[in-house]
């Protein structure tokens, strides 16, 4: 839009009215939005807000703000954008073709923009292919009899005009619930990216667009869309719109503010790359180990015990558990209640050695016995820390194979 104002703020930071040009009408549209999404995003202060572990960018009209890892707080120079997107694509959350993803301008100002051209450049490949027509019914006068005669509605309509025919019937076109959907990103998109190019390229998609319904589309609508062999091609067009109108929001502070968000939380995000670098690592390398994530075990009544990852050596039936944590730590200052938590999935998965792993650069403890003389076997726990970026501030291949190396298999 134009005149943007664009401020930068890092996860668990408070924002004030008044920091950066953030008012008072700003503040309210955020409370809805925590609001309409059960106080998940951060917690009310005395005049502001105070976020959690959510990363990504929330947009007010003309007002973004950008909310970045703590753990890039102390790297101005890290492209965090490129590798949170890496990560979202490594864990199946951004869906694309290689195509449309190595033509993103990666010089976007925030990461909704990013999304908004991967979709337009999705988009463009469906237009070059060729969109595909759909049966679907549709009540309405012709002239000739064909399909459901509706007989309340005929004589409603066509009591003086006899030689038309008021019918239910079958029409193959492109005027179907995809491209309804489709349609109203675009409609999105062009609200969100006035004054931008993104803007001219989101008006060039529509003029080769062709004619459809508007219609508000609901999670129920996007649910029940199921894609068959000749819609496949749709599949990243669709996901890309699914995530889009499922974080719009049209007026939601109840004035003229409209809000669009892409949040993500971090805690599953590491925890989720880590799964799947491991996962990906001992196939190739080590098919010994198998690597598994969310496994449950009963604990009391109906509470669950849920570690993030379970590392099986096929060969010896030995087992590592590893808990991700998305904080900055030190090996000597680790809570209480983390290594009680590591402790209790050790005893629960009769793991001979545990983990705590942490972003950073700081060098891991040693594996130590937990001390109870009555454990058998005995439980090793040590604190780990693995590097996010590489040096050229990528994220780091080696991950992987550093947490292998790190666990003493």
């Amino acid at each position: 839009m134009k005149n943007q104002k664009t401020i930068t703020v890092y996860e668990h930071q408070r924002l004030f009215v008044g920091d950066n040009g953030f008012k008072e009408h700003h503040l309210r549209a955020l409370l809805k939005l925590n609001e309409y999404h059960e106080f998940t995003y951060f917690d009310a202060i005395a005049n502001g807000i105070k976020f959690k572990q959510y990363v990504g960018v929330i947009q007010v009209n003309g007002f973004i703000i950008e909310i970045h890892p703590k753990a890039d707080k102390n790297d101005e120079d890290s492209n965090w954008q490129d590798v949170l997107l890496q990560m979202l694509q490594a864990c199946g959350r951004l869906k694309a073709s290689s195509a449309g993803y190595a033509n993103v301008n990666k010089g976007h100002l925030n990461l909704l923009d990013v999304y908004f051209e991967l979709f337009l450049n999705e988009l463009s490949q469906l237009l070059h292919r060729g969109l595909i027509k759909q049966y679907r019914k549709q009540t309405a006068n012709v002239k000739t009899l064909k399909g459901k005669l509706e007989f309340a509605g005929n004589v409603l309509h066509n009591l003086v005009h006899k030689e038309r025919f008021y019918t239910t019937h079958q029409v193959y076109d492109k005027n179907h619930i995809l491209h309804q959907v489709l349609y109203k990103v675009l409609e999105i998109v062009a609200q969100f990216s006035k004054g931008t190019f993104l803007y001219d390229y989101c008006q060039r998609v529509l003029l080769h667009f062709p004619e459809v319904k508007r219609i508000t589309v609901t999670k129920k609508q996007l649910d029940q869309i199921k894609l068959n062999q000749k819609t496949a091609p749709y599949i990243n067009a669709l996901e890309l719109a699914k995530l889009i109108i499922l974080n719009y929001f049209p007026s939601i502070s109840g004035g003229q503010e409209k809000m669009i968000s892409l949040l993500f939380d971090m805690n599953k995000l590491w925890e989720e790359y880590i799964l799947v670098q491991l996962q990906d690592c001992c196939n190739k390398k080590y098919p010994y180990l198998r690597v598994e994530g969310q496994q449950t075990k009963g604990f009391i009544g109906a509470n669950y015990l849920r570690p993030d990852i379970v590392i099986t050596d096929k060969r010896t039936d030995q087992v590592c558990v590893i808990d991700t944590k998305w904080k900055i730590a030190t090996n000597d200052k680790t809570s209480v209640q983390d290594m009680r938590q590591i402790y209790t999935y050790a005893r629960f998965w009769k793991a001979k050695k545990v983990m705590l792993l942490y972003p950073g650069n700081k060098t891991s403890s040693n594996f130590r016995n937990f001390e109870n003389e009555f454990d058998d076997p005995k439980h090793q726990c040590k604190i780990g820390f693995v590097f996010v970026l590489d040096d050229m501030n990528k994220l780091d291949t080696n991950i992987a194979q550093n947490i292998i190396s790190q666990l003493e298999i």
